[in-house]
Protein backbone atom coordinates (compact mmCIF):
# COMPACT_ATOMS: atom_id res chain seq x y z
CA UNK A 1 0.00 0.00 0.00
CA UNK A 2 2.70 2.69 0.85
CA UNK A 3 4.66 1.87 -2.75
CA UNK A 4 1.57 2.28 -4.35
CA UNK A 5 0.98 5.55 -1.96
CA UNK A 6 4.74 6.72 -2.67
CA UNK A 7 4.17 5.76 -7.05
CA UNK A 8 0.94 8.26 -7.15
CA UNK A 9 2.27 10.98 -5.53
CA UNK A 10 5.37 10.83 -7.99
CA UNK A 11 2.98 10.66 -10.82
CA UNK A 12 1.30 14.19 -9.66
CA UNK A 13 4.87 15.18 -10.64
CA UNK A 14 4.55 13.96 -13.79
CA UNK A 15 0.98 16.59 -14.17
CA UNK A 16 3.32 19.41 -12.39
CA UNK A 17 5.89 18.17 -15.43
CA UNK A 18 3.44 18.88 -17.76
CA UNK A 19 1.99 22.16 -15.87
CA UNK A 20 5.16 23.65 -15.61
CA UNK A 21 6.94 22.95 -19.17
CA UNK A 22 4.49 21.57 -21.01
CA UNK A 23 6.53 18.22 -21.17
CA UNK A 24 8.44 15.80 -19.28
CA UNK A 25 5.71 13.70 -18.68
CA UNK A 26 7.30 10.38 -20.27
CA UNK A 27 10.43 10.68 -18.55
CA UNK A 28 8.87 10.58 -15.31
CA UNK A 29 6.30 8.17 -16.08
CA UNK A 30 8.38 5.35 -17.06
CA UNK A 31 11.17 5.43 -14.36
CA UNK A 32 8.51 5.34 -11.83
CA UNK A 33 6.50 2.73 -13.15
CA UNK A 34 9.06 0.45 -13.93
CA UNK A 35 11.26 1.44 -10.42
CA UNK A 36 8.70 1.83 -8.02
CA UNK A 37 5.22 -0.12 -8.99
CA UNK A 38 7.74 -2.63 -10.21
CA UNK A 39 6.35 -2.87 -14.09
CA UNK A 40 8.16 -4.94 -16.85
CA UNK A 41 9.81 -2.24 -18.97
CA UNK A 42 7.97 -3.35 -22.03
CA UNK A 43 4.25 -3.20 -20.45
CA UNK A 44 5.91 0.62 -18.91
CA UNK A 45 6.30 1.87 -21.76
CA UNK A 46 2.87 1.10 -23.25
CA UNK A 47 1.35 2.26 -20.26
CA UNK A 48 3.43 5.94 -20.55
CA UNK A 49 1.94 6.31 -23.93
CA UNK A 50 -1.45 5.89 -22.54
CA UNK A 51 -0.75 8.08 -19.93
CA UNK A 52 1.04 10.61 -20.96
CA UNK A 53 -1.22 11.00 -23.90
CA UNK A 54 -4.45 11.37 -22.15
CA UNK A 55 -2.62 14.17 -19.90
CA UNK A 56 -1.19 15.95 -23.23
CA UNK A 57 -4.94 15.63 -24.50
CA UNK A 58 -6.31 17.75 -21.62
CA UNK A 59 -3.41 20.54 -21.81
CA UNK A 60 -4.55 20.49 -25.50
CA UNK A 61 -7.96 22.00 -24.58
CA UNK A 62 -6.12 25.45 -23.38
CA UNK A 63 -4.61 26.20 -26.13
CA UNK A 64 -6.94 25.18 -28.17
CA UNK A 65 -9.20 27.74 -27.07
CA UNK A 66 -6.59 30.58 -27.24
CA UNK A 67 -6.12 29.39 -31.10
CA UNK A 68 -2.72 28.50 -30.51
CA UNK A 69 -3.19 25.10 -32.69
CA UNK A 70 -2.52 24.51 -36.08
CA UNK A 71 -4.61 21.10 -36.93
CA UNK A 72 -3.23 21.01 -40.36
CA UNK A 73 0.07 20.98 -39.63
CA UNK A 74 -0.69 18.59 -36.42
CA UNK A 75 -2.31 16.20 -38.52
CA UNK A 76 0.59 16.36 -41.23
CA UNK A 77 3.59 15.97 -39.12
CA UNK A 78 1.60 14.18 -36.30
CA UNK A 79 0.87 11.71 -39.19
CA UNK A 80 4.21 10.90 -39.96
CA UNK A 81 5.09 10.55 -35.94
CA UNK A 82 2.25 8.12 -36.00
CA UNK A 83 3.49 6.01 -38.32
CA UNK A 84 7.11 5.94 -36.64
CA UNK A 85 5.35 5.43 -33.07
CA UNK A 86 3.56 2.07 -34.53
CA UNK A 87 6.71 0.69 -36.55
CA UNK A 88 8.87 1.60 -32.87
CA UNK A 89 6.20 -0.22 -30.91
CA UNK A 90 6.36 -3.34 -33.60
CA UNK A 91 10.26 -3.03 -33.65
CA UNK A 92 9.98 -3.23 -29.47
CA UNK A 93 7.96 -6.21 -30.05
CA UNK A 94 10.85 -8.16 -31.85
CA UNK A 95 12.33 -11.17 -29.32
CA UNK A 96 16.18 -9.26 -29.77
CA UNK A 97 15.14 -6.20 -28.51
CA UNK A 98 15.14 -6.53 -24.79
CA UNK A 99 13.35 -4.32 -21.98
CA UNK A 100 17.03 -3.62 -20.80
CA UNK A 101 18.28 -2.68 -24.29
CA UNK A 102 14.69 -0.05 -24.71
CA UNK A 103 16.03 0.93 -20.77
CA UNK A 104 19.31 1.94 -21.91
CA UNK A 105 18.11 3.77 -25.05
CA UNK A 106 15.76 5.44 -22.63
CA UNK A 107 18.31 7.04 -20.44
CA UNK A 108 20.52 8.27 -23.89
CA UNK A 109 17.72 10.32 -25.00
CA UNK A 110 17.41 11.46 -21.83
CA UNK A 111 21.00 12.51 -21.55
CA UNK A 112 20.40 14.46 -25.42
CA UNK A 113 16.82 15.86 -24.32
CA UNK A 114 18.81 17.23 -21.00
CA UNK A 115 21.58 18.83 -22.78
CA UNK A 116 18.79 20.37 -25.44
CA UNK A 117 16.83 21.95 -22.30
CA UNK A 118 19.85 23.36 -20.24
CA UNK A 119 21.89 24.52 -23.58
CA UNK A 120 18.49 26.76 -24.41
CA UNK A 121 18.09 27.69 -21.15
CA UNK A 122 21.31 29.33 -21.56
CA UNK A 123 20.09 31.52 -24.67
CA UNK A 124 18.93 35.18 -23.79
CA UNK A 125 16.02 35.66 -25.55
CA UNK A 126 13.31 33.87 -27.60
CA UNK A 127 14.73 34.72 -30.90
CA UNK A 128 18.02 33.10 -30.11
CA UNK A 129 16.27 29.66 -28.84
CA UNK A 130 16.25 27.73 -32.01
CA UNK A 131 19.96 29.70 -32.79
CA UNK A 132 21.99 25.85 -32.74
CA UNK A 133 19.44 23.71 -34.62
CA UNK A 134 20.45 22.90 -38.07
CA UNK A 135 19.37 25.46 -40.59
CA UNK A 136 16.82 23.62 -43.07
CA UNK A 137 16.58 23.87 -47.09
CA UNK A 138 13.41 25.17 -46.87
CA UNK A 139 12.67 24.55 -50.43
CA UNK A 140 12.06 20.75 -49.26
CA UNK A 141 10.69 21.48 -45.44
CA UNK A 142 7.82 19.25 -46.04
CA UNK A 143 10.05 16.85 -46.28
CA UNK A 144 12.37 17.57 -43.55
CA UNK A 145 9.53 17.35 -41.78
CA UNK A 146 7.79 13.89 -42.14
CA UNK A 147 11.47 12.72 -42.46
CA UNK A 148 12.05 14.48 -38.34
CA UNK A 149 8.10 13.20 -37.40
CA UNK A 150 8.87 9.72 -38.85
CA UNK A 151 12.30 9.55 -36.60
CA UNK A 152 10.75 11.25 -33.41
CA UNK A 153 7.64 8.43 -33.59
CA UNK A 154 9.92 5.47 -34.13
CA UNK A 155 12.25 6.76 -30.70
CA UNK A 156 8.11 7.41 -29.39
CA UNK A 157 7.26 3.72 -30.02
CA UNK A 158 10.85 1.88 -28.64
CA UNK A 159 10.87 4.10 -25.30
CA UNK A 160 7.69 5.81 -25.23
CA UNK A 161 9.18 8.89 -25.01
CA UNK A 162 6.61 11.58 -26.81
CA UNK A 163 9.69 13.69 -28.41
CA UNK A 164 8.24 17.41 -27.13
CA UNK A 165 11.83 18.56 -27.01
CA UNK A 166 11.79 17.50 -31.00
CA UNK A 167 8.63 18.34 -32.00
CA UNK A 168 8.84 21.98 -30.98
CA UNK A 169 11.74 23.03 -33.12
CA UNK A 170 10.69 20.97 -35.55
CA UNK A 171 7.53 23.11 -36.03
CA UNK A 172 9.01 26.07 -35.85
CA UNK A 173 11.72 26.00 -37.94
CA UNK A 174 10.30 23.41 -40.75
CA UNK A 175 6.30 24.34 -40.50
CA UNK A 176 6.73 27.92 -40.12
CA UNK A 177 4.62 27.67 -37.01
CA UNK A 178 5.33 30.31 -34.50
CA UNK A 179 6.45 29.56 -31.24
CA UNK A 180 2.77 29.91 -29.12
CA UNK A 181 1.16 27.53 -32.17
CA UNK A 182 4.35 25.18 -32.03
CA UNK A 183 3.68 24.28 -28.16
CA UNK A 184 0.45 23.50 -28.32
CA UNK A 185 0.22 21.77 -31.63
CA UNK A 186 2.93 19.88 -30.28
CA UNK A 187 0.70 18.91 -27.16
CA UNK A 188 -1.85 17.31 -29.79
CA UNK A 189 1.00 15.71 -31.95
CA UNK A 190 2.10 13.79 -28.54
CA UNK A 191 -1.89 12.70 -28.19
CA UNK A 192 -1.49 11.04 -32.19
CA UNK A 193 1.95 9.96 -31.29
CA UNK A 194 0.88 8.27 -28.08
CA UNK A 195 -2.36 6.89 -29.74
CA UNK A 196 -0.05 5.14 -32.77
CA UNK A 197 2.42 3.43 -30.31
CA UNK A 198 0.15 1.99 -27.79
CA UNK A 199 -2.04 0.53 -31.14
CA UNK A 200 1.48 -0.95 -31.63
CA UNK A 201 1.95 -2.53 -28.02
CA UNK A 202 -1.58 -3.82 -27.98
CA UNK A 203 -2.15 -7.39 -27.89
CA UNK A 204 2.02 -7.75 -27.30
CA UNK A 205 2.16 -6.86 -23.76
CA UNK A 206 0.16 -7.03 -20.51
CA UNK A 207 -1.55 -4.09 -18.78
CA UNK A 208 -2.71 -3.13 -15.77
CA UNK A 209 -5.79 -0.74 -16.67
CA UNK A 210 -6.54 0.23 -12.89
CA UNK A 211 -2.88 1.29 -12.53
CA UNK A 212 -2.98 3.12 -15.85
CA UNK A 213 -6.38 4.64 -14.68
CA UNK A 214 -5.11 6.16 -11.34
CA UNK A 215 -1.95 7.49 -12.64
CA UNK A 216 -3.97 9.25 -15.13
CA UNK A 217 -6.00 10.73 -12.28
CA UNK A 218 -2.94 11.71 -10.53
CA UNK A 219 -1.47 13.19 -13.24
CA UNK A 220 -4.31 15.43 -14.48
CA UNK A 221 -4.04 16.78 -10.61
CA UNK A 222 -0.28 17.98 -10.78
CA UNK A 223 -1.27 19.60 -14.32
CA UNK A 224 -3.59 22.58 -12.29
CA UNK A 225 -0.98 23.66 -10.07
CA UNK A 226 2.06 22.93 -12.37
CA UNK A 227 0.07 25.69 -14.78
CA UNK A 228 -0.64 28.12 -11.91
CA UNK A 229 3.25 27.81 -10.44
CA UNK A 230 4.81 28.21 -14.26
CA UNK A 231 3.09 32.18 -13.82
CA UNK A 232 5.73 32.68 -10.99
CA UNK A 233 9.05 31.16 -11.99
CA UNK A 234 11.03 31.91 -14.93
CA UNK A 235 10.61 29.71 -17.82
CA UNK A 236 14.64 29.21 -18.29
CA UNK A 237 15.42 28.55 -14.67
CA UNK A 238 12.52 25.96 -14.67
CA UNK A 239 14.36 24.69 -17.90
CA UNK A 240 17.75 24.60 -16.70
CA UNK A 241 16.37 22.60 -13.58
CA UNK A 242 14.74 19.98 -15.51
CA UNK A 243 17.42 19.32 -17.59
CA UNK A 244 19.86 18.47 -14.83
CA UNK A 245 17.18 16.39 -13.06
CA UNK A 246 16.91 14.92 -16.49
CA UNK A 247 21.10 13.96 -16.04
CA UNK A 248 20.27 12.41 -12.30
CA UNK A 249 17.15 9.80 -14.06
CA UNK A 250 19.31 8.83 -16.93
CA UNK A 251 22.14 8.23 -14.33
CA UNK A 252 19.91 6.49 -12.03
CA UNK A 253 18.14 4.32 -15.01
CA UNK A 254 21.79 3.46 -16.41
CA UNK A 255 23.28 2.52 -12.19
CA UNK A 256 20.08 0.18 -12.10
CA UNK A 257 21.32 -1.73 -15.62
CA UNK A 258 24.89 -2.01 -15.04
CA UNK A 259 24.32 -5.34 -14.51
CA UNK A 260 23.46 -5.63 -18.67
CA UNK A 261 27.48 -4.23 -19.34
CA UNK A 262 28.56 -6.56 -16.59
CA UNK A 263 27.17 -9.60 -18.25
CA UNK A 264 28.24 -8.38 -21.60
CA UNK A 265 31.92 -8.17 -20.63
CA UNK A 266 30.89 -11.90 -19.27
CA UNK A 267 29.73 -12.81 -22.33
CA UNK A 268 32.65 -11.33 -24.45
CA UNK A 269 35.30 -12.83 -22.31
CA UNK A 270 33.74 -16.39 -22.73
CA UNK A 271 33.53 -16.04 -26.26
CA UNK A 272 36.81 -14.67 -26.50
CA UNK A 273 38.10 -18.12 -24.56
CA UNK A 274 36.08 -20.64 -27.01
CA UNK A 275 38.02 -18.70 -29.38
CA UNK A 276 41.42 -19.35 -28.22
CA UNK A 277 40.50 -22.92 -27.57
CA UNK A 278 39.19 -23.52 -30.82
CA UNK A 279 42.31 -21.92 -32.50
CA UNK A 280 45.01 -24.16 -30.18
CA UNK A 281 42.62 -27.38 -31.37
CA UNK A 282 43.45 -26.10 -34.81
Amino acid sequence: MMIWIIGHLLAVGIGLSLGLIGGGGSVLALPILVYVMGVAPKSAIAMTLVIVGTVSLLGVIPHWKAGNVSLKTALVFGGATMIGAFVGAKIAALPFVSGTFQMLLFAVMMVLAAGFMIQKSAKRTRASELDFYPKPVCKYCWLWLLTEGIGVGVLTGLVGVGGGFAIVPALVLLGRVPMKQAIGTSLLVIVLNSVAGFLGYLGQVPLDWELMGSFIVAASLGTIPGAYLARFVPARRLQQTFGYFLLAVAAFVLAQNRHSFKLSQSHNSVHAQVVQQSSRQL
